[in-house]
């Protein structure tokens, strides 16, 4: 059952310590109410079946518009939040509206489509390594800014079409978006500017259409009206295009910070003893990009079982999705939990969703991924961390999991 939880606890809006934090809510039961930056109170869920079987739930909605009490009444309008919930685009909709909006996105992210682009990622891989092997012998290359950050940001781009000069200010506004402790004022303005972005991106795909997704989209908006709303274009191409890249950035900074801190794991792989597949998912499982996810809703009330606590999640009240705490559930993985172990034998995981809000673009992350590590690891043998591993920095934010740099010695 776990202690008695008397009042929210306040989540760390720095993610500082976002494993540990887990821990510690873990006491609570498998359910505690915690607060999220500008006072939003939501259920975190420390269980993986718990947090498995919600995400499956029909009684769960992800649209504030009709199921939380508070958005409905203007409340956390103005704050980090509506970047998160605000938007009118499939990640954020129920039932047919849902259904409508991913069945208008879902033919982009086939198999076939995916496998498409391998001769993109290959070729974006070579020419990133590349630049990493002409750097300055001796000098810390930033595996971020000179590889996993550049990489899916190049591929989603040619997937949409978004022309050279625009693809620095969007990546600018993604970062924005992952950061939870901005004003008020600072979230208005960003607003903004996503707006004027991608509102130019479309206007420019309308003047000069061509073979990719924005210009799929914006002749889906433009031939049916009634199949996409002008917001919902935009909003979904701020999903497609943040989704499409920031989270493969940090599986595999993720993924080569995992390697690189347990060298007998990337043994194991070096020597064929296990598979780069097992590498990906076990990070995915120990270290997810995403480490939670606002927000979803309770439609009616939600009685869980004793064995979840015995709590009740209330019609309305939010609910986070935490991938990361579930990851390293004891009760899921053993003991073993919290350590990194590509010979796992079960690393079932849940970091690209379950259910109807299943990720479309989890085989493309999937395919940059074991594209982009055994190439990076083959062209540099001798690849280590230039600095101890304690002194990497989070991204920031209880979202996004990752390090804003990985400062990395070549040879």
């Amino acid at each position: 059952m776990g202690q008695q939880q008397q009042q929210p606890i306040v989540i760390d809006p720095a993610g500082r310590d976002i494993h540990g934090e887990a821990d510690s809510l873990r006491a609570f039961g498998p359910a505690a109410l915690v607060e999220l930056p500008a006072g939003i109170h939501a259920w975190s869920i420390s269980s993986f079946e718990l947090l498995k079987q919600l995400l499956a739930d029909p009684r769960v909605s992800k649209d504030p518009r009709q199921h939380w009490p508070a958005w409905q009444r203007g409340e956390f309008q103005d704050s980090w939040i509506r970047y998160w919930v605000g938007v009118t685009n499939m990640f954020s909709s129920y039932g047919p509206e849902h259904r409508r909006l991913r069945k208008l996105v879902a033919p982009a992210f086939t198999g076939r489509r995916t496998e498409a682009m391998r001769p993109s990622v290959e070729r974006i891989t070579g020419r990133l390594l590349d630049g990493m092997a002409a750097m300055p012998a001796g000098e810390p290359v930033d595996l971020r800014a000179a590889y996993s950050h550049p990489l899916p940001m190049g591929v989603i781009c040619e997937l949409f079409g978004i022309p050279e000069e625009q693809r620095g200010e969007m990546a600018r506004l993604i970062e924005r978006i992952m950061d939870t402790s901005v004003s008020p004022e600072e979230a208005a303005r960003t607003a903004q500017d996503v707006q004027t972005a991608f509102g130019a991106l479309v206007a420019f795909k309308r003047e000069e259409p061509g073979e990719d997704l924005t210009s799929l989209l914006v002749s889906a908006r433009d031939e049916d009206g009634s199949k996409l709303s002008e917001v919902e274009l935009l909003d979904t191409l701020l999903l497609l295009v943040g989704a499409g890249h920031e989270t493969t950035v940090n599986l595999i900074g993720n993924a080569v910070h995992a390697l690189l801190t347990h060298p007998d794991q990337l043994k194991l792989v070096l020597d064929g003893d296990a598979s780069w597949s097992d590498v990906v998912e076990e990070t995915l499982r120990w270290a997810p990009s995403i480490a939670s996810l606002p927000l979803r809703y309770a439609v009616e009330d939600i009685e869980l079982s004793g064995d979840d606590g015995g709590a009740t999640i209330r019609k309305g009240e939010p609910i986070l999705a935490t991938y990361a705490a579930v990851g390293r559930d004891p009760g899921k993985h053993g003991p073993s939990a919290g350590e990194f172990d590509i010979r796992r034998s079960d690393a079932e995981h849940l970091s690209f969703g379950h259910g109807v809000h299943f990720c479309l673009g989890a085989p493309l992350a999937r395919m940059e991924a074991l594209t982009a590590l055994p190439a990076l690891f083959e062209r540099f043998p001798g690849l280590r961390l230039a600095v101890p591993a304690e002194e990497l920095e989070p991204v920031g934010g209880f979202i996004a999991h990752g390090y804003r740099r990985i400062p990395l010695m070549l040879s």
